[in-house]
C-alpha cells in the first residue's frame, strides 16, 4: 500500500462492520449469499488473488490464502502495479522502488506459499480497469485457471469505521470482477487468446476483501503468524512492525470472535457457479482433482455406451 494516502484506517481491512445479506448473480438470476457466522468450510483447489500494489494481498487475505495452501491448495498473486509510487520522498526513482517492491513481494509470496507472482507494471496510482488491463487478467485467469478469485471489494469507497478507499484498490478489484465475468468465460472475449491456445475458464467463486459488508469469516488461528511475516518483508512500506504486529492481532482476534475464532478474516462471497452435489471442500490436491476429472470423464463414457 505505501503512504498515507492508502491507509487501511481503524478497521475496515477485517469487515467487522454490520453485515448484510450478499447476491448472486446466476446468468440474469439474482440467488441470496446470507450471512454466515460460522468458520467458512468451502476450500477451492485453485484460487487466484489479484491486488493492486505489492502488500495489499498480505494486508488483505494472506491468513486465509496461507490456510488453503497449508490444507493442500495451490495459490497465485497477481499484483497490477509494482507500487513505484509508494513512498513519501519525492526525489526517489519511481523504477527503483518499484523494483525493490517485487523483491519485498516475492519474499512475502514465498512466507505465503504461492505457487508465484505476476507483476502486471501498471501505473501505480492511475489505475484504470480498462480493457488492455482486464486483457491481461484473462489471460492469467485463463493460464492458471482458478475455481476462486481473491480481490478488493470495488463497491466500497468509504469504510464505515472512516476511511477512502484508494482508486487503485478500486480499479483493481472492479477489473477483476469484470476479468472474471463474463470475460474470462467467454471464448469471444478476446478471442484471440482462444485461438492461442488459453481457453475460456469459468472462474466458480468471487471472495472480495476488505468489504463493509461480510457475508463469510474464514478461521485463520493456525495462520495469522504467516501473514504478519509476510507484511514484515515489505520493509519499505512498514517501518513499525512491533505495533503493526499487535494491530493485526487485535483486528484478527476482534473478526475471530464472530465465529468463535482465536482469528478470522472477513470476506464479501459471490458465488458465480454452484451445483447442487457441490461438496463444502474442493479437492485437497491437484491429483485429487485430475481424479474427479477422470472419473467424470469415465462416467460419461460409460452413459454414452449405454445410449448406444
Amino acid at each position: 500500500m505505501g503512504g498515507d494516502e492508502r491507509s487501511l484506517g481503524a478497521h475496515h481491512s477485517l469487515g467487522i462492520a454490520e453485515c448484510n445479506p450478499d447476491f448472486r448473480s446466476y446468468e440474469n438470476v439474482f440467488v441470496n449469499v446470507p450471512v454466515d457466522e460460522t468458520a467458512h468450510a468451502w476450500r477451492p483447489a485453485r484460487f487466484m488473488v489479484i491486488a493492486a500494489h505489492p502488500d495489499d494481498a498480505d494486508f488483505g487475505p494472506a491468513a486465509t490464502a496461507s490456510a488453503w495452501i497449508d490444507a493442500g491448495s495451490v495459490g497465485w498473486l497477481v499484483c497490477c502495479t509494482s507500487g513505484d509510487a509508494g513512498g513519501e520522498d519525492p526525489d526517489i526513482d519511481p523504477g527503483e522502488l518499484g523494483a525493490l517492491r517485487e523483491v519485498e513481494q516475492q519474499a512475502a509470496v514465498a512466507v505465503v506459499g504461492y505457487a508465484g507472482v505476476t507483476f502486471l507494471h501498471q501505473p501505480d496510482g492511475a489505475l484504470d480497469n480498462d480493457l488492455p488491463l482486464r486483457e491481461l487478467l484473462v489471460r492469467e485467469i485463463r493460464t492458471f485457471r482458478p475455481d476462486a478469485i481473491l480481490a478488493t471489494d470495488p463497491e466500497v469507497l468509504f469504510y464505515r469505521d472512516g476511511g477512502v478507499n484508494h482508486s487503485d484498490h478500486r480499479a483493481a478489484g472492479m477489473a477483476a470482477v469484470d476479468a472474471v465475468y463474463p470475460a474470462a468465460r467467454n471464448p469471444m472475449a478476446f478471442p484471440w487468446l482462444a485461438k492461442g491456445g488459453l481457453a475460456a475458464h469459468i472462474v466458480r467463486r468471487l471472495y472480495l476483501f476488505w468489504p463493509n459488508d461480510p457475508n463469510v469469516w474464514v478461521d485463520v488461528s493456525s495462520t495469522i503468524h504467516r501473514k504478519i511475516e509476510a507484511l514484515r518483508a515489505h520493509a519499505s512500506q512498514i517501518h513499525e512492525p512491533e505495533k503493526l504486529e499487535s494491530r493485526i492481532r487485535e483486528w484478527a482476534t476482534e473478526t475471530g470472535a464472530k465465529i468463535g475464532a482465536t482469528a478470522a478474516e472477513a470476506f464479501r462471497l459471490v458465488v458465480i457457479e454452484d451445483d447442487q452435489d457441490e461438496a463444502p471442500h474442493a479437492p485437497t490436491s491437484d491429483a485429487e482433482a485430475a481424479a474427479e476429472t477422470d472419473a467424470a470423464a469415465a462416467a460419461e463414457t460409460d452413459v454414452a455406451a449405454a445410449d448406444g
